[in-house]
């Protein structure tokens, strides 16, 4: 596998393509081309018969040039590095960062590919993928490309065990900055198979990957965590770290409640269901309860309280008495 880095310096796993399929696609494309080739040719010999002779040799070597040079180049420019042979194949040819091919990187490509491949019959395509740690060519190293699969084989992920509930945001301060991805990868492939490995060699592994994982945080790992724990709660908390960073925070934080205004000289709202006592003050001023808050009067107090709305329960007046408030003063 070959880690390619793009320009928005993000790594990509990409797997080249072997000699034994690169090979397989040139023969396909190159048989498309000679079949096209000399059907086109047959058509242009019987077309121009009445022509001499060295009209005949140029047409005929425009004709080469257009269909098994230039052919592959538009084939491969317009289908952004897929011929015929590399879709039969599962390949594509792809720049050095992952990105689609353009005109020039084919041009490149097909002009180096006549002498390469046409005239040395592959020998020197053949030596120099061999050579290559990708398997390039040396069209691919002048143009700037690689040949990739693009048809791998799907493999079931393995389940990633979560950390214990007691170690939920223990390694919230960490310094995951220098941590490198192959690490990471290291760490996620123990946690998905460490129930298939010997318990001995598990936890060897563990204390491990658990040292290499410390050394890059500048942290130590705690003693009274187990490794596989600590690996598992590190990963979680990078994982949640990229998660904030993609999608937000996730949830709006709930504003406190703005403070009711003041009353009398007084008066500071809390919270609804809380008992609410007035504070002491002014004996003068009659302190008010806020809305929703159970009124609890004051001990001593030398006037009587003004019970908040929702408190006060006001009775049926009579005829003969004035309307009574509802509220009872204590004795």
């Amino acid at each position: 596998m070959s880690e390619l880095v793009t320009g928005e310096a993000v790594a990509l796993e990409l797997r080249p393509a072997k000699l034994p399929s690169r090979a397989l696609a040139v023969l396909l494309d190159l048989a498309v081309a000679l079949i096209a080739y000399l059907v086109v040719a047959t058509g242009v010999v019987i077309a121009t018969a009445s022509l001499d002779e060295a009209a005949q040799t140029a047409l005929s070597i425009a004709m080469f040039v257009l269909l098994l040079v230039g052919g592959p180049i538009a084939v491969e420019t317009l289908s952004h590095g897929r011929s015929l042979g590399k879709l039969a194949c599962g390949l594509r040819v792809v720049r050095d960062d992952g990105g689609p091919i353009r005109f020039r990187h084919a041009l490149v490509r097909g002009l180096i590919g006549v002498i390469e491949i046409l005239m040395t019959l592959g020998v020197v395509a053949v030596i120099a993928s061999l050579v290559s740690a990708r398997g390039r060519r040396l069209g691919d190293v002048f143009a700037g490309t690689l040949v990739v699969r693009e048809r791998i084989p799907v493999t079931r992920t393995g389940f990633v065990p979560p950390p214990p509930p007691w170690l939920a945001g223990r390694f919230a301060g960490l310094d995951l900055s220098a941590v490198p991805d192959g690490l990471w990868l290291a760490i996620r492939q123990y946690l998905t198979r460490m129930q298939q490995l010997d318990p001995q060699v598990a936890w060897s592994m563990a204390e491990r990957l658990a040292t290499d994982l410390a050394g890059r945080t500048g942290a130590p790992a705690p003693h009274d965590v187990p490794p596989a724990a600590y690996l598992a709660a590190v990963l979680q908390e990078r994982q949640a770290r990229e998660a904030r960073r993609a999608f937000g925070n996730g949830a709006a934080v709930a504003a406190p409640p703005p403070p009711a205004p003041a009353a009398y000289g007084g008066g500071v709202a809390g919270p609804v269901g809380v008992p609410y006592v007035p504070p002491a003050g002014d004996p003068s001023v009659p302190p008010v309860a806020p809305a929703g808050a159970a009124y609890v009067p004051p001990a001593g107090a030398g006037h009587s309280p003004v019970a908040p709305d929702a408190v006060r329960q006001p009775a049926a007046p009579t005829p003969d008495e004035p309307p009574a408030t509802g509220f009872a003063p204590p004795a």
